[in-house]
């Protein structure tokens, strides 16, 4: 008997804690946080599938059904779908698309910890613009820290555009030109976008309500490392509108002539220029070739303390200290050829012009260099030649250009092997015959390989090249005698101009500075 009710007692108590345990396993708090974690997965399915450009307009709605029932599961076809799609569209490889959409959806989780103030030009806050932080809704703040996260990322990441452009009806991108190359970095959908672009149009003090009229702007970034300027303009474009930010470089007062790139040899012959009392330099490139950069690396050089500089700019891109700076406002009717005329009565000793655009701004700057002023000023030309033919084209005299011009200098940048990643470089045997022809070291030639110092790219930082025509006596007279000196040049000036910065660029790839496909790519 007491067998029994042992057996009994055994069987309850059993029977018991099998039913307990049968409770806890259906009720496990662990499984009920993965099944609010699916829900929430499911939700996020669904606005996501609202802008993506996988699903057609007419499925939308069978695929929010099934995003309901099948959640993350149908998120991870679209994103391999995506990363498969990238993959054939570009030359990338697969790991590094893998990467860079994580990358995206890291940026879409906005930052709490923002290091990062936006301001206008009178110092207000962005977030200041839209009222109370403490009242903002949401989606304000969320809108507000993806506009900081962006141009956060852009001066992580060293560049020098950020561009915000409309792709289709629904979705916008947003790429970065690093090292003077673009790449896309985020896409973001059609309504988010068009708030971040009016939230930096409002601290640009531009017109959100006006897309289609393009519009300029500027605004500054306060970060740790100091103050960042930025110019902004926009455009109405088919889909939508786009948006332009440059950022503007604050470490062109630190540069020197050495530090840009140029040999001892050149460096001596701009330092003989920029020491005489009058003469004009002529820098010339195409736009992003850091002629602006060279500019105030030739200024660094003056005693700022003993000689009167004057700048005329659009814009201003770096306060030079016991310098006056002028900068250009056509609104205002403030243009580089009525500030020149003021400043030739405020006895300067510099005159440094931003940029020569129309014939009276060419002509005021080469008359002040005649009369005891040193000018420095650019122009948008690809070559020496092309620069002088430019200022024929705008109705200077020949004469003039003979007596005011001293130096005409053109300028590529070039951008830097990355020395963690780069390898030697293979070489076909036509290439290894044309080396062994003109007895170059071919050996020490290497090539862009990827790495995560340098963003995968192969490449990191850039140095300038440079082509320098020194107007002697010769080539004066000659300018001014010859008529057919000019048709010569424009003849063979260009293939000349391309051939000397071409040599200037193949030095600094058989120095393993470059590749030869950055070469061909920049130089041609």
């Amino acid at each position: 008997m007491q067998v029994l009710a042992f057996i009994n007692c055994f069987s309850a108590n059993w029977l018991a804690k099998t039913m307990c345990l049968a409770i806890l396993f259906l009720f496990n708090p662990i499984k009920l946080v993965l099944l609010i974690f699916w829900v929430y997965l499911c939700l996020y399915v669904i606005q996501h599938l609202q802008f993506s450009p996988l699903v057609p307009q007419n499925r939308k709605s069978l695929a929010n059904i099934g995003g309901l029932f099948l959640g993350p599961v149908l998120l991870l076809v679209l994103f391999i779908v995506d990363v498969r799609r990238k993959v054939c569209e570009s030359d990338v490889g697969i790991l590094e698309t893998l990467r860079q959409r994580l990358r995206n959806v890291a940026l879409r989780v906005p930052r709490k910890d923002s290091k990062i103030r936006l301001l206008d030009a009178s110092g207000r806050n962005i977030k200041e613009m839209y009222g109370d932080s403490k009242h903002h809704d949401s989606l304000t703040s969320r809108i507000l820290d993806l506009t900081e996260q962006i141009i956060s990322d852009a001066l992580e990441e060293g560049a020098s555009d950020i561009l915000i452009d409309p792709k289709d009806e629904s979705i916008y991108t947003v790429r970065l030109r690093v090292d003077g190359v673009l790449r896309t970095v985020e896409q973001i959908d059609s309504d988010t976008c068009q708030a971040i672009i009016n939230s930096i149009k409002a601290v640009s003090s531009m017109d959100i309500a006006e897309r289609r009229r393009p519009q300029d702007g500027s605004f500054t970034a306060k970060t740790a490392e100091g103050a960042f300027s930025f110019r902004a303009a926009s455009a109405g474009v088919l889909n939508g509108e786009k948006l332009s930010i440059r950022v503007l470089n604050q470490n062109a007062g630190m540069f020197t002539l050495d530090s840009i790139g140029l040999s001892k040899k050149q460096a001596a012959t701009i330092l003989s220029a920029i020491s005489k009392p009058s003469g004009m330099i002529l820098m010339c490139g195409p736009t992003g070739s850091g002629k602006t950069t060279t500019l105030y690396a030739m200024l660094n050089e003056i005693d700022l303390f003993t000689r009167n500089i004057i700048t005329v700019e659009d814009p201003i891109e770096y306060v030079l200290p016991n310098a006056s700076q002028i900068e250009v406002n056509p609104k205002a009717d403030i243009t580089f050829a009525k500030s020149l005329r003021s400043i030739l009565r405020q006895d300067p000793d510099v005159i440094c012009v931003g940029e020569i655009r129309d014939e009276e701004t060419a002509a005021i700057a080469l008359r002040a260099s005649q009369t005891g002023h040193l000018v420095m000023a650019t122009i948008h030309c690809n070559t020496n030649a092309s620069a002088m033919i430019r200022l024929l084209d705008l109705g200077v005299s020949p004469l003039l250009m003979a007596s005011g011009l001293s130096f005409v200098i053109s300028q590529r940048l070039l951008r830097c092997l990355c020395t963690e990643c780069k390898i030697p470089a293979q070489l076909s045997q036509g290439q290894v015959r044309e080396f062994r022809r003109k007895r170059i070291n071919y050996r020490s030639i290497y090539q862009a390989q990827g790495c995560e110092q340098c963003n995968w790219t192969g490449y990191l930082g850039r140095r300038a090249i440079f082509d320098i025509l020194v107007f002697t006596n010769e080539l004066k007279a000659s300018l001014v005698d010859d008529k057919l000196f000019m048709a010569e040049m424009r003849r063979n000036g260009e293939q000349k101009g391309r051939s000397n910065l071409h040599y200037q660029g193949l030095k600094r790839v058989v120095s393993g500075i470059t590749s030869i496909e950055e070469l061909k790519r920049v130089v041609g």
